[in-house]
């Protein structure tokens, strides 16, 4: 797409875009940003912000994605990767693909293969679950808030309900004798194999893509991500064997038939709107593709 064909926007509206987009993420950053400053951790509130790589600044910052051309804006407020021309700044597409190229491949390959399989909705969030078994109180990941059951009683939670995680960044953080009870071994290089749409964290990754992709991807379609990344935290933890029921999250007991049904149906709900947004983020490549390809 060259800027002459690509579609301008005038600064008052690329303005009114941004300072949405600053406003929006602000609402999210202000107290992350004060419970930094004053050393409180939040389990739920605070994981996007250190589980994920992409700072607080970077996730304010806006970009309008490839292809859309931004009347009267100042390069230096943009950066390099941006390209000024009589229509107006515009990103440099081929600047951006080239100095990422293998990532941008495999993102795209892995988004591709998770939306073409069937959605699972059996694993009953018994993954965090895993990450806490045969552990001490004082060994848990969050130690600063009590588990709802004992440790003998997590542990036979796990071993009857059974382990169905098919994603490595979450089996990762198993402890070592949850391991072999996962009916799936995953691994790093079988990602792309094993990545299925119903699943909690593959969906919460949807923020991680998107801001990979940045600024190929426009602003808002990576504060979507993280908006539907955080919702699922919050599902994540109350179905967790962690009781946070201080912090305003009453548990989902996924130990009981009506937790595990109502864990299910959140999960239906995120995976729908999760593919959503992962055609989304296959459209905005396909705009940002050499024109050849598209």
């Amino acid at each position: 797409m060259t800027a002459a064909l690509a579609p301008a926007l005038d600064l008052a509206d690329w303005r009114a875009r941004r300072h949405a987009h600053e406003a929006r993420v602000d609402a999210w950053l202000t107290p992350h940003l004060a419970r930094r400053r004053s050393g409180v951790k939040h389990p739920v509130e605070d994981f996007l912000f250190t589980y994920y790589s992409h700072r607080p600044a970077q996730l304010r910052r806006w970009h309008p994605g490839a292809g859309v051309v931004l009347r009267d804006a100042d390069p230096a407020g943009f950066g390099p990767d941006y390209t000024a021309s009589a229509a107006g700044l515009t990103l440099d597409t081929d600047r951006v693909r080239a100095r990422r190229a293998e990532s941008i491949a495999w993102i795209r390959t892995l988004l591709a293969a998770t939306a073409g399989r069937p959605a699972q909705f059996g694993c009953f969030g018994m993954h965090e679950w895993a990450m806490v078994y045969r552990q001490t109180q004082e060994q848990v990941r969050h130690n600063a808030w009590p588990l709802r059951l004992s440790p003998a009683a997590t542990a036979e939670v796990v071993e009857e309900r059974g382990v169905r995680c098919s994603h490595f960044d979450a089996f990762r953080f198993f402890t070592a004798p949850a391991r072999p009870l996962n009916v799936l071994q995953p691994t790093r290089e079988g990602q792309h194999a094993l990545e299925q749409p119903g699943c909690l964290h593959a969906n919460m990754d949807l923020y991680k893509w998107a801001y990979k992709l940045s600024p190929l991807v426009p602003s808002e379609l990576v504060a979507d991500c993280f908006a539907l990344a955080r919702e699922i935290r919050e599902l994540d933890m109350r179905a967790s064997p962690y009781d946070l029921a201080d912090l305003g999250y009453p548990p989902v007991r996924v130990e009981t038939p009506e937790g595990r049904a109502e864990y299910a149906a959140a999960q239906r709900g995120f995976a729908e709107r999760a593919a959503g947004l992962r055609t989304r983020l296959l459209a905005a490549l396909d705009r940002a593709a050499p024109a050849g390809r598209r």
